[in-house]
């Protein structure tokens, strides 16, 4: 089960193409000037099985997929299983949005097990002082996209280049 907050279809703003957004209530970070101070608390999502979620991803045939928040990261067993089963059951490449960092996810093993299901980490927590309107699906310029794949085969953080021309 995950408690989750919303889940919208083909928005743009949270990944390349069109997604499928699940946002996750519950976050431990609490960023000043997050823009989703809502999510901060675990209780205010609705309870989904990971069927549930499942089935309204594989509704849309041509929308990724990005996990934010909150932050998927605080219930990564969960997410760990609906991720899992994405992958099983479609072609959909996967984001992950965190105030974690990478490397402090692959130092606990819930985390990093979610991680072998991601192709895109957004990571590192948002830091107002550091916004950047002008970055494309990051809020502050600390944060990174990374080739979550890439990194765990080569045992180094590679970071993801989006490609602003497409």
């Amino acid at each position: 089960m995950l408690s989750i907050l919303d889940i919208l279809e083909d928005t743009t703003a949270d990944g390349p193409g069109f997604r499928t957004a699940i946002y996750a209530a519950g976050c431990p970070n609490g960023c000043p000037g997050c823009h989703n101070p809502d999510s901060w608390d675990i209780n205010r999502g609705r309870w989904m099985t990971t069927d549930e979620i499942l089935q309204k991803v594989l509704a849309d045939d041509f929308a990724d997929v990005t996990f934010s928040g909150g932050d998927p990261m605080y219930q990564p067993e969960g997410f760990a299983e609906l991720a899992s089963a994405i992958k099983r059951k479609s072609g959909k490449n996967i984001w992950c949005y965190t105030g974690y960092t990478f490397e402090r996810l692959l130092q606990n093993p819930r985390q990093a097990h979610l991680l072998e299901f991601i192709d895109v980490l957004v990571d590192g927590r948002f830091r107002q002082e550091l916004r950047d309107e002008s970055l494309h699906f990051r809020g502050s310029s600390n944060q990174r996209l990374i080739d979550v794949q890439a990194s765990l085969k080569s045992r180094q953080t590679v970071v993801y280049r989006y490609d602003t021309s497409l």
